[in-house]
């Protein structure tokens, strides 16, 4: 079995304690992916996982064979950002740029989520679609922490992104 990683085929780790995180960062040279607590509570280390977002940290490489991961650096097209990464730059959605990639990758998974009508635990009604507002997308990022305070530029560029591709 093997474990893609944007979209390359990739042997999973013979040591079945390495975590996900550190087997991108350091078998693969993805560190586009930041540790940052390395204890699932800052976001820093969020990927997808055939389209779904996971901390990394806390996830066991072994875990994922034959699992689709993308990273940060998968989402941008060569030299073509991925719209929300646009967005983010165009929004003043960052800072110091350390949260960033997770912030993101957050972000994308939270569009697919809106798109299967996910509710949250702030959805007002569960019998209809989620509705993008602010709160919901504000409760549906939660898990990722910004240090320098860029929340509102990140919200903007997510409230952007949203309107143009839902």
């Amino acid at each position: 079995m093997t474990i893609t990683i944007n979209g390359q085929p990739y042997d999973p780790p013979a040591d079945k304690r390495v975590s996900l995180l550190d087997l991108l960062r350091e078998r693969f040279d993805l560190v586009g992916t930041k540790k940052g607590c390395n204890q699932g509570a800052c976001g820093a280390c969020t990927v997808l996982v055939d389209g779904e977002r996971i901390l990394a940290c806390l996830a066991l490489a072994a875990q994922y064979d034959g699992r689709s991961v993308t990273t940060i650096e998968g989402l941008a097209n060569g030299e073509d950002l991925h719209p929300l990464q646009a967005l983010f730059v165009q929004h003043d959605g960052l800072q110091c740029g350390y949260c960033t990639p997770g912030q993101i990758m957050s972000a994308v998974a939270l569009g697919n989520e809106f798109s299967r009508d996910a509710p949250s635990s702030v959805t007002s009604d569960l019998d209809g679609p989620a509705t993008p507002s602010r709160e919901e997308i504000r409760e549906r990022m939660s898990g990722n922490l910004c240090r320098c305070g860029a929340h509102n530029g990140m919200i903007d560029a997510i409230v952007s992104y949203l309107s143009e591709h839902s």
